[in-house]
């Protein structure tokens, strides 16, 4: 079968491995329909050391299809079955899993392959996380159900009310997923970026207010043109980084109101270090959250939102392109030229 190989930073071929074939509890799916991700753009250019802990490796871990084999033991799970998965699963016996932190999971079982004909399920992903696709729903629009499961868990620690003012600090396609989900919980959302394109999706999905910190250099002056817009101009109730730099980590802190909580969502690159003010986290009584990946229960839930139509995962989606077009789809999705693009390996309808 073709499929995208990683074989080291900036360098992905589309070659062809010898087709999956499914062990004892493990599955096999034709691939319909492979999302890109801010997580592969990263990973394509300065690599992965808990995704590829050795190279080459298959690439990729967003998409729906239709299973194509299962192997001994799988019981709730046959031929034909359209289905989508998560890229991790749990052990469910470590102190993370035991404690009920099973976004902490020391012993992740994680899943690499989905840029490509086919994709072996590992058997843990099969038995936590995979789950029968509804009829309704596009290979397309559930594709991204990985990461909108990323978001459900980061607007579980977000305690958004009814009436409140949110930031979103990026609008990439996680920051518009925190745009959609934060709108339907009732809050007036600022959508801050220096993409007009990407600016335009968030008020699209229900961002009341667009902020362009196009030149405007310090985080201070970001966080003044998004407090000019907050009653009383004290500041937001929430706060929510979606970029992954460390410098809108502090952005976003300094468009608090006194109280206010953030929700520090993009991962950095290592060594990053951002600085806070401890006066003012102090006597302004700020909350900091750091937020990693899921949990089968965000995952389910986040299926639930795709299943209702709440968020339809094609308002993601810039275009549609074959395999061999995933280096170009990452590539602008770097330059800001759109958000998500969907890789077809199969070809035929999503």
């Amino acid at each position: 079968m073709r499929a995208a190989v990683f074989h080291e930073p900036g360098r992905l071929e589309i070659e062809e491995v010898p087709d999956p074939v499914p062990g004892p509890g493990e599955v096999v799916v034709d691939v319909r329909a492979a999302a890109t991700c801010g997580t592969d753009l990263k990973s394509y250019r300065r690599g992965h050391p808990k995704l590829f802990p050795s190279l080459p490796a298959p690439f990729g871990h967003e998409f729906a299809g239709d299973v194509a084999a299962v192997g001994e033991g799988v019981e709730h799970f046959t031929p034909g079955m359209r289905v989508v998965a998560a890229n991790t699963a749990p052990c469910t016996t470590c102190w993370a899993c035991v404690e009920g932190r099973e976004s902490l999971c020391e012993n992740l079982t994680f899943l690499n392959g989905a840029f490509a004909e086919q994709i072996l399920l590992p058997a843990a992903i099969v038995e936590r996380n995979t789950h029968e696709l509804a009829a309704h729903v596009p290979y397309e629009a559930a594709a991204p159900l990985e990461p909108l499961a990323t978001v459900v868990h980061g607007m579980a620690e977000t305690g958004i009310r009814l009436g409140d003012t949110v930031a979103v600090h990026g609008t990439g396609p996680i920051g518009l997923m925190f745009c959609r989900l934060a709108t339907l919980r009732g809050a007036r959302v600022i959508a801050v970026d220096q993409s007009a394109f990407r600016l335009a999706e968030a008020e699209r999905l229900g961002a009341a207010e667009r902020v362009d910190i196009t030149g405007l250099d310090e985080p201070e002056e970001r966080a003044a043109a998004v407090r000019e817009l907050t009653p009383g101009g004290r500041g937001v109730d929430v706060a929510i980084e979606a970029a992954g730099h460390a410098e809108v980590w502090e952005q976003a802190v300094a468009t608090l109101r006194p109280g206010g909580t953030a929700v520090l969502f993009g991962g950095p690159k290592p060594g990053s270090v951002m600085r806070v003010d401890p006066v003012a986290m102090h006597y302004e009584e700020y909350v900091l959250k750091g937020v990693f990946h899921h949990t089968p229960y965000y995952v389910a839930t986040a299926l639930r939102l795709l299943e209702s139509g709440a968020l339809d995962g094609r308002d993601l989606i810039t275009e549609h392109r074959p395999l061999e077009a995933l280096v170009d789809s990452l590539e602008d999705m770097a330059a800001g030229r759109g958000n998500k693009y969907i890789l077809t390996p199969q070809g035929g309808s999503t």
